[in-house]
C-alpha cells in the first residue's frame, strides 16, 4: 500500500473540491454548523467513490443520509458505552461499599479504561468499513455485515489498514493541535478548514477501502 500516493491523491481531491470553489466551501461550512448532519451525508457521497468531489446539493438527502450515518455510528458505539457504564457502575458501587478502597478502585478504573480504548479501537476499525459498505450499497444492514467487513479488511491487510488510519489520524491531529494552540483565531481557522479536512480524510479512507478490490 502506497501511503504517500494515497495522501497526495486525497489531498489533491480535497484541494480541487474547495479551492476556487468558494460557494462549495461555504455550503460545507453551513453543513458543519447544522450539527454536522448534512456533512455526514456529504461524506457518504465521497465514500461512494464520487470523483471529482461531489457538489453540495440535495440537502434533504444529505440530512437523511447524515441521520442514518449517525444512527449507524451510535449502534457501533454500543459496546464502548456498555464497557464505560459497567466500569463506572462498578467503581461507584465499590466506593459506596468501601470508601477506603480508593486505590483498588482507581486500579480497576485504569483497567476499565484500557478495556474501553481497546474496544473503541476495534469497533472503530470495523465501523469505518461498515459505513462505507452502507454508502456503497444503500443498506444499513450492510454496515453491520461482519463477515463482509472482516473479508474487506483481510484483503486490505490488517497491518496496512491500521497503519493507514494512524497516519492520517496523526497528520490531522497535528494540524488540529497546532491550530488549537493559537489563542482566539486558532479555533476559527480550524472551523474554516473543516471542509478540506473532511474531504481529505474521507477520500483517503475511500482509497483504503478500494485497495481491497
Amino acid at each position: 500500500m502506497d501511503f504517500g500516493n494515497m495522501l497526495g491523491e486525497s489531498f489533491a481531491y480535497a484541494k480541487d473540491g474547495v479551492v476556487g470553489k468558494w460557494m462549495q466551501w461555504i455550503l460545507l461550512l453551513v453543513a458543519t454548523i447544522l450539527l454536522c448532519i448534512p456533512l455526514l451525508g456529504y461524506t457518504l457521497k465521497i465514500y461512494r467513490g464520487e470523483k471529482p468531489a461531489p457538489e453540495v446539493d440535495g440537502w434533504g438527502t444529505l440530512i437523511i443520509d447524515g441521520i442514518k450515518y449517525l444512527i449507524i455510528s451510535l449502534i457501533w458505539a454500543i459496546p464502548c458505552l456498555i464497557v464505560f457504564f459497567v466500569m463506572l457502575g462498578a467503581a461507584v458501587t465499590s466506593y459506596a461499599m468501601n470508601p477506603a478502597a480508593m486505590v483498588g478502585i482507581m486500579g480497576g478504573m485504569l483497567v476499565g479504561f484500557l478495556l474501553f480504548f481497546i474496544v473503541a479501537f476495534i469497533t472503530g476499525l470495523l465501523a469505518t468499513i461498515g459505513v462505507i459498505r452502507f454508502a456503497r450499497t444503500g443498506s444499513m444492514g450492510e454496515a453491520f455485515n461482519f463477515g463482509a467487513i472482516l473479508e474487506t479488511i483481510g484483503k486490505i491487510g490488517w497491518v496496512n489498514y491500521i497503519i493507514a488510519l494512524i497516519i492520517i489520524g496523526i497528520i490531522i491531529g497535528i494540524i488540529e493541535f497546532i491550530l488549537m494552540a493559537i489563542p482566539y483565531v486558532g479555533t476559527l481557522i480550524l472551523f474554516l478548514i473543516v471542509p478540506p479536512l473532511v474531504l481529505w480524510h474521507s477520500r483517503y479512507v475511500c482509497l483504503i477501502y478500494d485497495s481491497a478490490a
